[in-house]
């Protein structure tokens, strides 16, 4: 069943064209992403099929009866609006009985009057009516899930994130056949990511979306279509398939393109060596030959060329920390936190916003000082802090001008060296705009030429606080590449999961309450592991909770089957700590044994491990045996 047709849509932003003569169809139950480049249309695409702007030409037809939920990637909503009211904008009837029965049992527990209690009473009535309870329910976890507590402030005391936050809520609330979402995953951490991901790929619903969180896309879309040079290509497949597929397309264009050229050099050696001919023929060779020429001319991507700049070179000692704390009022950030960095080492920071990822940088680079300890730089180290406002540029300047300051030329890894131009153009700034004024610049642009500066400066230690906000997929793609062949070292904070699986080595994982644990592994990994533990402890917890009653019921069995022999005071005492220690044994035992089981360790820890588990099994056994021995001492069976 088809929910939207798009025939032949042609969009223009001034002189610019976007899109032309593009056509596509989503049918029911399709979750789609739309890929491009920043500045080829993908949200005027989105606007235009939302209804809140036109087309230059062409024609988008949705499914007569069907509902469409729009997050826009700006949402502009009144200062005045309390949350309640954007979350609950709809006229839907099971919708308006949700928000009344929110509104009126917040009013009965400030104030338990006699005319809020019937109101409630009605409330509830109509509730079962339209049996709204599911919704109701839904609308409580995702709120739950997105940290919105109060329900009734007002828009204007929320920041960016909580307004983004609110509008995503109740795009998600609405009962909905079409989802468009407009950069769903901005201002949300990776717990909030990873929810928002399960949500959207068991929902039963229909989804196009712009995203640049390729984890994220892989994961929630099956089907993928992209603009490219004002043209759209469909591809039917996850993220991987789409790499795969365009890899081949741009091979194939290339090929024909090069076909299409060896004929204009020989047609064009025809027009310019034969006499004009007035034959009705050679009218008609003319003639083609100005088609060929367009099509000669025109420009295919390419693969770009490896990009790699020779760094300064490090000594033995690279960074040192050394038993550090810090703490915000009310707030532990580091308690005793030691790390010594390696060459060449990739190290991800990863955790829930407000743990103190961004503040270990800062701490880092001299910025803040800590309560206690210590942090050593070597000799040789030269930082590149970028951190999430970006780099201060003073004066309204040209780009280009900005860029020559920090350097004229770049020097690379085999040696040679290259314009401040040419850098620029490589990650996605043509020779054209390079003359444009720095405040004329939008908020991503200028993000990234503050990250492309921060290069310039030679580092050989890259610090690095959200590097890939407000980037495209192919300038994500480029970024990764220059950084994987980065020759020093790099620390980096990102809610990118598919960025940090291809650049890191370990993860410095912020716990909260001042722990930070070193994870040896990509994001995935870390993340598998987590599950695997959580999935452990819940098995464990559940056997413990078994053994407890047994432990505890023993008495009362007994009684009702056995004679009860009595135990000295010291026996009763040490029946009772076996009956704690055994099951922690128990999951140390487990604990040890995932170890052994990871893959991970040195051949000394493997060792250690071997050793340890094998003396916790003896000592279960030997507990074990004497727990039997005091409990058949204890009854008589």
């Amino acid at each position: 069943m088809n929910y939207l047709t798009i025939e032949k849509l042609t969009k223009s932003f001034g002189e610019k064209l976007l899109f032309e003569d593009i056509t596509f169809g989503i049918e029911k139950g399709q979750k789609t992403a739309l890929i491009a480049k920043n500045g080829a249309g993908k949200s005027s695409l989105l606007n235009i099929i939302a209804g809140l702007d036109t087309p230059d030409s062409g024609k988008v037809t949705l499914r007569n009866n069907i509902m469409v939920s729009y997050l826009p990637q700006l949402e502009t909503v009144s200062d005045n609006y309390s949350v309640i009211d954007v979350i609950f904008d709809s006229n839907t009837p099971i919708i308006r009985v949700v928000k009344e029965y929110e509104t009126v049992l917040s009013l009965v527990k400030r104030n338990e009057t006699q005319e809020n209690l019937k109101r409630l009473e009605q409330s509830l009535s109509e509730m079962e009516r339209l049996h709204a309870w599911d919704l109701e329910s839904r609308v409580k976890e995702i709120l739950s899930r997105f940290g919105i507590d109060d329900i009734f402030k007002n828009i204007g005391e929320l920041s960016g994130g909580q307004r983004k936050k609110t509008a995503l809520a109740k795009t998600l609330i609405a009962d909905t056949d079409l989802l468009i979402l407009d950069e769903p995953t901005n201002h949300l951490d990776i717990d909030m990511i990873e929810w928002l991901e399960d949500y959207l790929s068991t929902a039963n619903t229909t989804l196009l979306m712009v995203t640049h969180d390729r984890y994220f896309l892989d994961q929630v879309c099956n089907n993928i279509i992209e603009i490219d040079n004002q043209k759209l290509y469909q591809y039917k497949g996850k993220y991987g398939y789409y790499l795969e597929k365009k890899v081949e397309r741009i091979a194939n264009e290339t090929a024909e393109l090069e076909k299409i050229k060896q004929l204009y050099r020989t047609e064009f050696e025809w027009i310019h060596t034969s006499p004009s001919a007035r034959t009705t023929k050679a009218k008609a060779r003319i003639n083609a030959f100005e088609e060929l020429k367009e099509t000669a001319t025109r420009k295919t991507e390419k693969q770009s060329d490896a990009f790699h700049v020779r760094t300064e070179r490090l000594g033995n000692k690279i960074l040192e920390i050394n038993n550090l704390d810090f703490s915000y009022p009310n707030k532990l950030i580091l308690d005793d936190f030691s790390y010594i960095f390696k060459k060449g080492e990739k190290c991800g920071i990863v955790g829930k916003n407000g743990t103190g990822k961004s503040t270990l940088l800062k701490l880092l680079v001299g910025e803040i000082l800590p309560n206690a300890g210590k942090i050593t730089p070597g000799q040789t180290i030269q930082f590149g802090y970028f951190a999430q406002n970006g780099l201060p540029v003073k004066g309204n300047k040209r780009m280009i001008d900005i860029v020559k300051e920090q350097a004229e030329m770049i020097r690379m890894e085999n040696g040679n060296y290259v314009g401040a131009s040419q850098f620029l153009n490589y990650f996605g700034f043509k020779y054209e705009q390079q003359y444009t004024y720095y405040e004329d610049l939008s908020g991503g642009e200028k993000r990234k030429l503050s990250l492309l500066i921060t290069f310039l400066k030679n580092p050989n230690f890259l610090i690095l606080d959200e590097p890939t906000n407000d980037f495209d997929i192919d300038t994500l793609n480029l970024l990764e590449d220059f950084l994987t062949h980065f020759q020093g070292c790099i620390l980096v904070v990102s809610h990118d999961r598919w960025f940090m699986n291809k650049l890191v080595d370990h993860l410095f994982v912020f716990e909260g309450n001042g722990k930070v644990k070193d994870f040896y592994g990509n994001y995935t990994e870390y993340r598998l592991n987590k599950l695997k533990v959580e999935k452990q402890k819940s098995k464990n917890a559940e056997k413990h909770n078994t053994l407890k009653p047994h432990f505890q019921n023993i008495t009362s069995v007994a009684e009702k089957n056995y004679s009860v022999k009595t135990l000295t005071w010291k026996e009763r005492k040490e029946l009772e700590q076996l009956e704690l220690e055994i099951p922690k044994l128990e999951e140390e035992k487990e604990i040890l044994l995932q170890k052994m089981n990871s893959g991970e360790g040195t051949s000394q820890e493997l060792n250690e491990w071997g050793t340890a588990y094998q003396n916790i099994s003896a000592e279960i056994d030997e507990k074990t045996m004497r727990w039997l021995e005091l409990s058949e001492k204890m009854y008589d069976y």
